[in-house]
């Protein structure tokens, strides 16, 4: 069989072709060659086809049926606009450049009627129609760049004043060139012409010209709604560059960012899905596409999409993606809804396509029948149907009544690789249920939203109407939500009598056992034995889960005391009780070995009493190491208690993996309604805490003898995090805990009473060291510790290890891997994660929202980054430096996003509330000015001194990097940062800073290198203002004209610096014209000659010299006109 290419697992979506609109083109007579299908466009409820016959056609979109037949004596129908937010209203412009706005009064079941028909663009070429989105307004632009509003005064309001009141034509601009595309948004009109894009408030009558650099030829521009739950941001802007660019705008146009898409377009095209030919990939990438968008339409909600003569694109502006790229050929235009695609094609035929998951395509094609289509589509994306998130559509039994429904006799190669596919499933879907599989062949399981795990049989039905779950009926996850705590008791004897059951399931016929519902996600085996074995040891532990479980709610008393005795057994023996009555569990009760609450923290509450007592004192408080010796005693009480359950889990895990499955299956029971649990679970938490601690005791005294040798500092750190407390504590208790806790983390007091803690408190120990105690604390006291303070000292404490802040958001992932962000980052793409982290804050101040942040940096590199942006202040430019501490260049790109998303305004602001501590700018201006910048050779020569023009080079954060020099700062603060500036040669920023800390002669002496005059302007102070500067100006081009003149001719340049090749330059003739300009020539000609540079000069400078004087005669003659006249006007008034 030969070997088909399989599209990455990176592409999840497809353009797809699920009805053919052939037969209704036919029956509306649209296909032949004297009428065609001009211009088209849809609603929610229609699709619009104008015809070259004059004729407009509207078909209801559902069922293709009751279609309306608007005709029009004007001419051809040229563009088409029904209007959204009211369906009762279309607009058509006709080949004369008449505009008909008809309604359609079905409401009132009346015929259709024109309303309004303009003539404004009488006889030129109607190019964009569109709709205002609250209004009945629509807006017009034509082929000489004129855009008109037309107001509509609907028969709704009165059959009077729609007959009576017509309102003008509103003229709204005229643009240079022909008008490409319209869209309007909120009270804002965006016009796209032939050389740039205007952005016009409708309501202001204010205009702007998005960007500074024009194009020549056909690029659209659309707006970017933003989702529901975005708050108070604002809609964006894309418009189209050429070169396969486009601007990303915000809604006062300034432009932010360009996107680059050029590259990314190499990709191979993804097939359309379509029953008109088999869907085919080659797999072969292509060179990179330079294209023009001639149109950019706003697609659901996070894709724009465009077309060219080659292909459609979908794009993900946002996070600068290519969502997919599909070649069809010969499109003239293109309507959107939601995720349809009406395209309508140069001979006038139109294809209706779909944007869909891939997963839902293969669901809809088998839907319909179209049972080969889906197999190949399945093959094809087969990298996308494995993953989790396309599981939950389709299951793997779906999949397998795709293959039964294929010919095995002419279908052999399709189903063999249909058959591969499902083989990859079942290590994940149907480890124990797969018909391949040596454990059964009936069961599989599917996925939930909520990531559950939904047990399905296939005995008599492929369907999951048939299928059942473990007691023989199927739940939805509803269902079990709303029955679990309402019938808890009902459940627990349900289980009871099912219990012999379970057991004669197990030794009859090992292969009959049902999956439990809470298998982990990583369960992924890399081989058929080694998932099998797996299988087998999933299987085996549910069923000890649900022995013990059922043991846990109905142990006798003499059972329970025999299950203490045992602990060096890993399974005990269990004697059920399943008729055990409410009185012999109550006397049960007093058994339990734990200690009460008020006995189990007393000694601990009285240290911690103490300790806060002996803190208030100020001679304690104002001495680090008194609060560190304090801190050690208190630490000895802590680890007594709560440290021996954590540092016993990784001596001996064999031991204590039935009270760890124990305690998931009552989670399992308590999560369901932690707020209506019973004292039955509580009762039933305490003696499984008691079970634990008791059979851990021993590995304690272990572990603490280890400790208390200090032989090993470097112990491996994988030993887990305590997230939650051992036992019930008070919040008051708990407050206090917690706050000495976090305090011994900042002191550096990480054990108590041993070498190791002297050291560590006094700084004494090497980094690695103590960043390993830093970190063995964070294990075990992590559910006592204050994130957001932890997090602090990690940041301004523990640069040099590395170790603590990956510990730390270990310890957060820990926390937050059932998460439903941490399940969708195995499946879903970055969009969606952002918008499912968007929709469960506000996040506030939380560290929690780190964890999600390094899950997405992993996964998705920088492109993670800038959506981040929004999730500021919870998230802050200190937490990305340590994400991004291998790779400098993303914190800058992040910061450099994060500043650019403030007006320029709000920029300083936000960049001084970001600079704490202040010595932070230092290290972003050197990360700054070292990334992205031209070569040092290139800005500095030799000796130190400016290159010439080499300040006009490009810098990549130059934005930024001004930012952070123009803030307020100390002088030394500015010193520091005109020496980094200096040996970086970003000479923009020296030449702000020399003139800042006053050094006016060293900014003259580099403006003189830089050989620039536009330099030496008035705006930012660099003008020379007393005589003494002009002169030591003047002496220095003259100096800079001797050297030039000395290089050229061994450089084989004939042009002096500042003639005709360079009419800017530093010269002394340049010198002496600013200065002319400045102080007058009458004073300016005897300065020069005092200076003794009159000869030097040419006639050029006379000649100036004489207009200036003529100029300032003719101005003083000006005045005086004036004065007069002022004068006579006021004697005039008295008398």
């Amino acid at each position: 069989m030969a070997s088909v290419p399989v599209i990455p697992d990176s592409y999840n979506h497809v353009l797809a072709e699920l009805e053919c609109l052939d037969p209704l083109l036919s029956a509306l007579r649209l296909d032949s060659s004297r009428l065609k299908c001009t211009c088209i466009d849809v609603s929610k409820r229609w699709l619009a086809l104008g015809s070259s016959g004059g004729g407009l056609n509207l078909i209801q979109k559902d069922g293709w049926k009751q279609r309306l037949f608007l005709t029009h004596k004007e001419g051809a129908i040229s563009r088409v606009a029904c209007c959204l937010h009211d369906e009762d209203y279309v607009a058509v412009a006709t080949s004369q450049g008449l505009v008909v706005v008809w309604e359609l009064n079905q409401e009132r079941r009346g015929k259709p009627e024109r309303i309004y028909v303009s003539s404004e663009h009488k006889g030129r070429k109607v190019t964009a129609l569109c709709w205002d989105t609250a209004a009945l307004r629509v807006f017009v632009g034509d082929h000489v760049g004129k855009v008109s509003a037309i107001k509509i005064n609907t028969s709704k309001q009165g059959k009077a004043a729609a007959t009576f009141v017509m309102f003008p034509v509103q003229i709204i601009t005229t643009v240079d060139s022909r008008v490409v595309q319209l869209d309007y948004l909120d009270g804002r009109l965006l016009i796209s012409s032939l050389t740039r894009t205007y952005l016009c408030d409708t309501e202001r009558q204010k205009f702007w010209k998005i960007g500074n650099k024009e194009r020549d030829g056909e690029f659209g521009a659309c707006f970017f709604p933003v989702g529901k739950n975005s708050g108070n941001q604002q809609p964006l802007i894309y418009c189209a560059r050429p070169g396969s660019r486009m601007w990303e705008v915000n809604f006062d146009g300034e432009v932010q960012s360009t996107h680059q898409f050029k590259q990314l377009l190499s990709s191979p095209p993804l097939p359309v899905v379509t029953l008109r030919h088999d869907p085919h990939y080659t797999g072969s990438s292509c060179s990179p596409q330079s294209l023009s968008f001639s149109k950019l339409l706003y697609l659901t909600e996070h894709c724009v999409v465009t077309w060219t003569e080659r292909g459609i694109y979908v794009f993900l502006p946002q996070s600068l993606q290519v969502l997919l790229w599909s070649e069809v050929k010969d499109i003239q235009d293109i309507a959107v809804h939601k995720s349809e695609l009406f395209c309508l094609h140069t001979n006038g035929k139109v294809v209706h396509l779909s944007l869909l998951p891939v997963d839902r395509c293969v669901e809809r094609l088998m839907r319909r029948g179209f049972w080969t289509l889906a197999a190949r589509v399945s093959c094809l994306f087969q990298n996308s149907i494995v993953s989790c998130r396309a599981r939950k559509n389709l299951p793997l039994d779906k999949l397998e009544h795709l293959k039964s429904q294929l010919d095995a006799s002419t279908q052999q190669d399709l189903a063999a690789q249909l058959e591969e596919l499902i083989a990859k499933l079942e290590p994940l879907d149907s480890a124990c249920s797969s018909r391949r599989s040596s454990i059964s062949s009936h069961e599989s399981f599917s996925v939930l939203d909520s990531g559950i795990y939904r047990v399905i049989s296939r005995r008599g039905s492929q369907s999951d109407e048939d299928s059942c779950s473990l007691h023989s009926q199927t739940f939805s996850e509803d269902e079990r939500l709303k029955e679990f705590p309402a019938h808890h008791e009902d459940e627990q004897q349900e289980l009871g009598n099912n219990v012999s059951h379970a057991s004669v399931v197990v030794e009859a016929d090992r292969n009959e056992t049902f999956l439990p519902f809470s298998i982990p996600l990583s369960f992924r085996s890399p081989s058929p034995l080694v998932s099998l074995q797996a299988v087998k040891e999933s299987v085996s532990s549910f069923v000890r889960k649900t022995t013990e479980k059922i043991g846990t709610l109905h142990i006798s008393p003499e059972s329970r005391g025999k299950h203490e005795a045992k602990d060096d057994e890993q399974l005990p023996e269990l004697t059920l009780n399943p008729v055990a009555s409410p009185q012999e569990e109550k006397e049960s009760e007093p058994q339990n070995c734990q200690l009460p609450e008020e006995d189990h923290l007393r000694n601990l509450k009285a240290a911690t009493a103490e300790t806060i007592a002996k803190l208030q004192d100020p001679l304690v408080l104002l001495e680090p190491q008194c609060m560190r010796r304090v801190l050690q005693e208190w630490l000895v009480h802590l680890e007594e208690k709560f440290s021996q359950e954590h540092s016993a889990l990784p001596l001996k895990k064999n031991k204590t993996v039935c009270a760890e499955e124990q305690r998931a299956v009552l989670e399992e029971n308590m999560q369901v309604a932690p707020a209506d649990r019973d004292p039955a679970d509580k009762e039933q938490s305490d003696i499984l805490e008691d079970c634990i601690e008791k059979e851990n005791t021993a590995e304690t005294c272990v572990s603490k003898s280890m400790c208390e040798n200090g032989t090993d500092v470097s112990v491996p750190l994988g030993c887990g995090f305590q997230l939650s407390p051992p036992c019930a504590i008070e919040p008051d208790v708990l407050k206090d805990l917690v706050e000495l806790t976090t305090l011994c983390f900042e002191l550096r007091v990480f054990s108590a009473g041993s070498a190791e803690a002297e050291e560590s408190s006094e700084g004494s120990l090497p980094p690695a060291a103590s960043g390993t105690l830093a970190c063995r604390f964070m294990q075990s006291y992590f559910f006592l510790l204050d994130l957001k303070r932890v997090k602090q000292c990690i940041i301004t404490t523990c640069a040099t290890s590395p170790d603590v802040w990956e510990t730390y958001i270990a310890g957060l992932k820990e926390i937050t891997c059932h998460s439903p962000v941490a399940l969708a980052m195995e499946s879903e793409d970055m969009l969606k994660i952002l918008k499912l982290l968007h929709d469960l804050g506000p996040w506030d101040d939380s560290p929690l929202l780190l964890a999600h942040a390094q899950r997405l940096y992993e996964k998705f590199g920088e492109t993670a980054l800038r959506p981040l942006i929004k999730f500021h202040p919870s998230i802050l430019p200190s937490d990305i430096k340590q994400l991004c501490r291998n790779d400098p260049a993303h914190f800058l790109a992040y910061l450099d996003s994060l500043v650019k998303s403030k007006p320029e305004d709000k920029r300083p602001f936000l960049l001084r509330s970001l600079l704490q501590p202040e010595s932070v700018r230092l290290d972003w201006l050197c990360l700054a000015v070292s990334h992205d910048a031209p070569q040092r050779a290139n800005t500095v020569d030799e000796e130190g001194n400016p290159r010439p023009r080499s300040h006009l080079f490009t810098w990549g954060y130059s934005q930024l990097i001004l930012l952070l020099i123009k803030l307020p700062a100390d002088f030394v603060m500015k010193e520091k940062m005109a020496d980094i500036c200096k040996s970086h040669g970003f000479w923009p920023g020296y030449l702000f800073l020399c003139l800042e800390l006053d050094r006016r002669t060293e900014a003259f002496t580099n403006i003189v290198h830089l050989d620039d005059l536009s330099l030496l302007n008035g705006e930012d102070g660099s003008i020379p203002e007393t005589i003494e500067e002009w002169k030591f100006v003047l002496h220095l081009a003259q100096n800079h004209s001797t050297a030039s003149q000395q290089h050229s001719p061994q450089n084989g340049i004939a042009v002096s610096n500042g003639g005709p090749g360079c009419p800017d330059g530093i010269t002394v003739e340049n010198i002496a014209l600013l200065l002319a300009k400045a102080i007058g020539p009458t004073r300016a000609v005897p300065l020069l000659q005092e200076c003794g540079l009159a000869l030097e000069l040419s006639e050029r400078f006379t000649g100036v010299c004489e207009i200036l004087r003529i100029a300032e005669k003719r101005q003083r003659a000006l005045i005086q006109s004036m004065l007069e006249r002022c004068d006579r006007f006021l004697w005039s008034q008295q008398a």
